[in-house]
């Protein structure tokens, strides 16, 4: 297998590792930040039975991104080995902008409701794992690209 051949899928592997690292990052300076929000009010921070909407908001975007990663680089490199890389780079530079949005999208706190705006980035991140699915699927069935 040659690495410069798979350049595209690899690098957005490697763009969609930082996507999660960074909210794994997030997760943990909100945190921190409340814990200390929480002592100076002398009050105890209880990690998992809070409502705090900052907590909430930093639990979704890394839970998000978590839930879609294997379906996701699945697709990914079967796109990229079976159909080809170019389609897979494509589709997979798309999927990673809009995790890369969904943060902003969502925006710092979580309420009783989601914002509407975050379905542009979760629609449009099921429409590149369902086109996926299909170019796999016409592959399967014998389709040239």
């Amino acid at each position: 297998m040659n690495a410069a051949h798979y350049a595209g899928p690899l690098l957005v592997t490697l763009v969609y590792m930082g996507v999660y690292y960074a909210a794994m990052i997030n997760l943990l300076f909100v945190k921190n930040r409340l814990v200390r929000q929480y002592q100076d009010r002398g009050e105890k921070y209880d990690r998992y039975f809070n409502t705090d909407r900052e907590q909430l908001a930093a639990d979704r975007k890394i839970g998000n991104t978590l839930e879609h990663m294997p379906p996701f680089l699945a697709l990914l490199w079967l796109t990229a080995v079976f159909v080809g890389p170019t389609w897979a780079t494509v589709g997979g530079a798309i999927y990673v902008a809009t995790r890369i949005a969904y943060p902003f999208l969502m925006g710092p706190r979580l309420g009783r409701g989601v914002a509407s705006r975050i379905l542009l980035a979760t629609f449009t991140g099921y429409g590149v794992l369902a086109y996926f699915m299909a170019v796999l699927g016409a592959r399967l069935a014998g389709v040239e690209f």
